[in-house]
């Protein structure tokens, strides 16, 4: 428990409103289990009165929850994170077993689901726990599947009694879901008695355990930054289950989201682009605030709205366009680009330190693709 937080300060927990579990007979329904068949139910003690050597139809299971399709979908979805989709497919099939125990009446106590995402911005944290919330409910985990996500400023009101109802609005609106908490470090300032943080971390705690089994609560951010935190929030640490780190992607994986994304909005790289764009690459993962798959889609919608514009100037000026110029981004598009302005002194410095980015090429291409444009 976060330092300044003693029990007699807990406050109660959120009010159980429209959508929110309120416990009851009705815990079975939800969590996974379609109820355990009639042959089954007859049994006060399946562990000792049923059969070892009875067969359990595991592959219609797996084939009715369609967990198999959001796992494939996942991985095309991604590029690399191997270890982080290895890891959401370990908790799937914990859940998948889980529910084929319950389907005979083999019942135990539901998984802790909690989790937490370590990784820099850009590294996919968000859509995982989207497909988690779609896992989760495809197995009668969760009752809706829904991802809601909050920061600080969602949860963490100004003054006194405005964090109450703003966590306990944010909470409702969760449950039955997925509540990812982006840069969740931010909601508790140890340093800051007045801060109001404390009061949403109380009421964390206190959902967390006491409704785990109506919501998942994902907590995401940087890795040191998240460790601090739960040194600092033992009690947050200690109702987190599963722990998964995204890690930065290379150049050649930036490079094949670049084409994805591309794909996925019916455009394409020239084969001149496709160079200057690992060039830039190459350039712009050096510099400051590069948040991975984000900065790629940035850069790229930067590179569509070059396009557009040189395709107005040319149509302007009387030139018939085709579907080839449309779907097409030249490398023009690409060196226009300000992280190509400083790349005499960028390249002499990697080529320091053996990085090698073959700059005076990608100069030359700038400078062609100036005098084309003229």
């Amino acid at each position: 428990m976060a330092q300044g937080i003693t029990p007699e300060k807990l406050i109660s927990p959120p009010h159980q409103g429209t959508g929110m579990y309120k416990g009851g007979s009705n815990v079975d329904d939800r969590f996974g289990a379609d109820k355990a068949s009639e042959e089954f139910s007859e049994y006060t003690d399946p562990l000792r009165e049923i059969p070892d050597d009875l067969e359990v139809d595991a592959q219609k299971l797996f084939a009715d929850s369609k967990v198999k399709e959001v796992l494939e979908k996942l991985d095309s979805d991604l590029v690399a994170l191997e270890n982080v989709k290895e890891r959401i497919s370990e908790i799937a099939h914990l859940l998948l077993i889980d529910r084929l125990r319950r389907s005979i009446g083999l019942e135990a106590e539901p998984p802790t689901l909690h989790m937490s995402f370590t990784g820099n911005p850009g590294t996919g944290k968000t859509t995982v726990a989207s497909r988690m919330g779609q896992i989760l409910w495809k197995l009668g985990y969760i009752r809706k599947g829904h991802v809601v996500t909050a920061s600080r400023d969602d949860l963490v009101g100004q003054y006194v009694g405005h964090t109450a109802p703003k966590t306990r609005e944010v909470i409702k609106r969760a449950m039955g879901g997925v509540l990812f908490i982006d840069e969740a470090y931010n909601i508790y300032r140890l340093d800051n008695e007045r801060d109001y943080g404390q009061e949403t971390v109380e009421m964390l705690l206190e959902v967390m355990e006491n409704d785990r089994q109506d919501l998942v609560v994902v907590m995401a951010g940087y890795r040191d930054k998240m460790d601090r935190f739960f040194s600092d929030v033992p009690g947050i640490s200690s109702r987190i289950a599963h722990h998964v780190d995204f890690p930065d992607y290379s150049a050649p994986e930036l490079l094949d989201i670049g084409r994805m994304m591309l794909d996925a909005q019916r455009y394409r790289f020239s084969s001149d682009a496709e160079q200057a764009f690992q060039d830039y690459l190459s350039l712009r993962l050096n510099r400051p605030h590069f948040a991975n798959g984000r900065s790629v889609r940035n850069a790229l919608d930067r590179a569509r709205m070059r396009q557009a514009i040189r395709l107005y100037d040319s149509a302007e000026s009387g030139r018939k366009l085709t579907k080839k110029d449309l779907v097409t981004i030249e490398a023009d598009d690409i060196l226009a680009s300000r992280v190509f302005d400083d790349l005499h002194q960028t390249s002499e410095s990697e080529n320091n330190t053996g990085n090698g980015l073959a700059g005076t090429n990608v100069k030359s291409r700038k400078t062609a693709g100036s005098k084309g444009k003229k």
